[in-house]
Formats: C-alpha cells, sequence, structure tokens
C-alpha cells in the first residue's frame, strides 16, 4: 500500500532531501522540529511541521517517546528517520511498528543483527564475505582483548560494536598501548552509543575505505556500485568519489556480489550501505560494517546511475517489490561530494555556529542544504550546511567541475570548510587519486590548509 502521509523524524539537509522526493511521489510531509530549528528550510517545505521538543537533541530528535506522540497525532502512516538520530535505534523502529505504522527502512530485527558491528561480521562470514581478522564477537574485558590481540597481529582497532561516525573507535600498537586503550574506548562508546561493548580488527595501515550502495525488498538485492571515501578527518568522511579509481574491474565485481551476499542472507529491505576497507598492498577487500539507512554519501551514487534512492526506499517501505535488476543498474561517469560544514579549519575546524549574511549557491553542480540568507546556524547538532556534488564523464572531469562549483559558492557571516576544498584540489594525491584512509591527516598536519 502506497504511503500518504510521511513524518520525518530528522533535520537539516536530509529532512529538505526527503521532503522533495516525497513531493514527487506526490506524499504529504510533515516535518519533525525542535524549538530550535523552526526557521530550517525543511520546515518551509513540509506540508505540516511538529514541535517535538527543546533545542536538546536528547530531548527532541533523540526522545522516542515524544517523537512517537508527535508522529501518532500527525496522523503520518509513515515515518523515515533520515541518518543519524534514530534513524539506527531498533527501539525506535519497534515503536513505530507497534503503532502500525510504516518504518521507512529496514525491520528492527535486522537493523539489531547488522547495526551491532560484531554480528554483522559473524553474519558476513556466514554469507562467505570476507572480514578483517579480528575477534569472534564481543571481547569480555581486557583479559580477552590481551589474548586475542596478539593472534590478530599488532596493531589493532579496539571499536565499538554499537559504534558509528568513527567514535568509539581506538589504534593500539602493543599490548600496554591497548591495556590503556580499552577503558577509554569503552567510556567513549557508553557515553555515544549507550553500549559499552567493543570488539578487536587488525589495523590496516594503507587503507582504503570503499563502500557499496544496495537496495533490497526483503527478497532481492541489486548493487548501486562502489563509493570511495578514503579522504577523512578523525575517521568522519571529508571527500566522497564514485567510482573508486584503485579497483580494477574484476575486484570491483567481486566486492559488489559479496554486498549483495550478505544483504541477500539477512533479508535486506530497503536503502542500505555496507562498508569496506581496501588494502591498497595486498589487494584485498574486508567487510567491516553496514548501515542501515540512506547515507550522507548517496548522491554520489544518484549521480552515476541516476536512480533516486530516497525515492527508491519510500517506493520500497510502500510495498513494490524491487523493480530493478542488476542488468537495470548502469554506471556513467564519475561524482564527487564534498561536505561543506560550518567549522573553521584554520582554527582546528572550530565550530562556527552564527547567522548567514550572504549566501549564494553554486552555480553549476547539486548542492543540497537546509540553508538561506538570514538563516541562523545553531550550535547544537552536526556542523554539516551541505554537500556539493559534481558530475563528469571523466574523473579529471569531476575534478574540474568541482573547482568551478566551489568558486561561486559564497557562505558569509560564518566560517566553513569550503577553503579546505579548494585547497585539496591543489594537493598532487588528491588529484591523482593516492590516497588513503590516513592520507588526509597527515597532509594537514604538513600543509596546515587554511
Amino acid at each position: 500500500m502506497a504511503i500518504r502521509k510521511l513524518f520525518i523524524a530528522n533535520r537539516g539537509e536530509i529532512a529538505v532531501r526527503i521532503n522533495r522526493a516525497a513531493r514527487s511521489l506526490g506524499i504529504a510531509t510533515v516535518q519533525a522540529a525542535s524549538e530550535a530549528d523552526r526557521d530550517m528550510l525543511a520546515c518551509r517545505l513540509a506540508d505540516e511541521v511538529s514541535v517535538v521538543g527543546p533545542a536538546k537533541a536528547s530531548e527532541s530528535y533523540l526522545n522516542i517517546p515524544a517523537m512517537m506522540a508527535a508522529i501518532t497525532e500527525s496522523g503520518a502512516d509513515a515515518v523515515h528517520p533520515g541518518y543519524g538520530f534514530l534513524s539506527e535505534n531498533p527501539a525506535f523502529v519497534q515503536a513505530v511498528e507497534a503503532a502500525s505504522i510504516t518504518f521507512v527502512g529496514p525491520g528492527a530485527d535486522t537493523i539489531a543483527r547488522m547495526g551491532d558491528k560484531a554480528t554483522a561480521r559473524a553474519e558476513a562470514i556466514a554469507a562467505g564475505v570476507p572480514v578483517v581478522p579480528g575477534s569472534p564477537g564481543r571481547v569480555d574485558g581486557a583479559a580477552e582483548a590481551l589474548r586475542l590481540a596478539p593472534e590478530i597481529g599488532y596493531p589493532v582497532m579496539v571499536k565499538a560494536s554499537a559504534g558509528g561516525g568513527g567514535r568509539g573507535i581506538r589504534v593500539a600498537r602493543d599490548a600496554a598501548d591497548l591495556e590503556k586503550q580499552l577503558p577509554l574506548a569503552m567510556a567513549e562508546a557508553g557515553a555515544a552509543f549507550g553500549d559499552n561493548g567493543l570488539y578487536l580488527e587488525r589495523y590496516i595501515e594503507r587503507a582504503r575505505h570503499i563502500e557499496v550502495q544496495v537496495l533490497g525488498d526483503g527478497e532481492r538485492t541489486v548493487h548501486l556500485f562502489e563509493r570511495e571515501c578514503s579522504l577523512q578527518r578523525k575517521r568522519q568522511k571529508v571527500w566522497e568519489e564514485g567510482p573508486s579509481s584503485a579497483l580494477a574491474e574484476e575486484t570491483r565485481q567481486r566486492l559488489c556480489a559479496s554486498a549483495v551476499a550478505l544483504a541477500e542472507r539477512v533479508g535486506y529491505r530497503g536503502a542500505g550501505t555496507l562498508e569496506y576497507l581496501y588494502d591498497d598492498q595486498t589487494g584485498e577487500f574486508f567487510f567491516i560494517e553496514m548501515n542501515t539507512r540512506i547515507q550522507v554519501e548517496h548522491p554520489v551514487t544518484e549521480a552515476i546511475t541516476g536512480i533516486d534512492l530516497v525515492a527508491a526506499q519510500l517506493r520500497i517501505a510502500g510495498g513494490e517489490t524491487l523493480w530493478l535488476t542488476q542488468a537495470d543498474v548502469i554506471r556513467k561517469g564519475h561524482a564527487i561530494e564534498v561536505r561543506i560544514n560550518a567549522e573553521d579549519p584554520a582554527r582546528h575546524f572550530m565550530p562556527s555556529p552564527g547567522t548567514i549574511t550572504r549566501y549564494e549557491p553554486p552555480a553549476t553542480g547539486r548542492f543540497d542544504t537546509f540553508v538561506y540568507e538570514g538563516y541562523k546556524v545553531v550550535p547544537f547538532y552536526d556542523s554539516l550546511l551541505g554537500k556539493l556534488i559534481v558530475h563528469a564523464e571523466t574523473r579529471q572531469g569531476a575534478l574540474a567541475a568541482l573547482e568551478q562549483a566551489l568558486g561561486s559558492l559564497s557562505v558569509e557571516g560564518i566560517k566553513t570548510t569550503a577553503p579546505l576544498h579548494r585547497t585539496l584540489l591543489k594537493a598532487p594525491d588528491v588529484v591523482a587519486g593516492n590516497v588513503n584512509t590516513s592520507w588526509l591527516e597527515r597532509w594537514m598536519q604538513a600543509a596546515k590548509p587554511a
């Protein structure tokens, strides 16, 4: 049964994106907003606005009882969680389903299984998908971690089982370092996710971060090729592109086929992303985790395939079986996405809230944002202002298109990370695609970009 009225349980640019996709399908929208977000662009686009609580996320966007009260009062028959906040919270999904409302995404069981990295790893092994050598599941305290680490091989990564967004991760290079990092990682995981469970994984020194986009209807899955997200700062993705220039075609086919195999094993429904590390030195790839939601990087895939992923989510949630075969998914050209954050790169990326006194969107490319001239950027949430996406026939063409688009983007009144991307475009390694997950931080230390 098609969705009639959609409650958008998120904010920012992804809320704008969902509103527009729903409108393209003739679906009415109700936009959730905290008291601090009444003026964001998504509220102007929605048919209705529901204020769900104070500015503090724990009292609004993360407050399940408040969110459920707003959803039921709105009369919506479906909920789109966006990314972050409650998007991968099984308890929220269960509450939505218990109210006989459609959740746009996989079921609570799938989210619980694939959202826990240790469990997802076990599912990958069962599906025959290669994984990074590591602990078979959660480690039960320091003694077990210290026993397993030499078998895995130092250096090891200590990772939060329920983690995401680069949080709850520590690298230990020997036993003494591991003993020191374990309590720190446990505390960080507990504070960030309400779950202090940890597992261990071998640390690959020259890793590239590759992720595969999938769409499934619970029975059948197709992949929409891969994106590369190796340019990262503090394990937060800064620059994304697709396809990856690191992969040979045969490797690409095996990588994407493995993602389909794992998604079909867990009966995946909706849009999801399987993340991998690719070892530049050996040519091996390893599954690391699955994001059971739409991702910040999804426009890269939309640009190279022509498929509207958010609309696809809504259609699948509305009961449609997957209308695509793998042969229908054709990759064209090269796309790059850069994140424009309200941060000052010249001052250690200090957040830069405030009023946007002048705003000119880029004259070319696609800019997914929720701001406008006169909008006040509030200090309570993630600093992402928007995502600039360009597409061309070749990677070199996409780099040229990005330079042109960045040159015409103007945001005044606050600092943004646009200057960082303008500087990156001049870096020979970036131009050549010769980067890995540790490259950006090394480069920033040496170049000190303004």
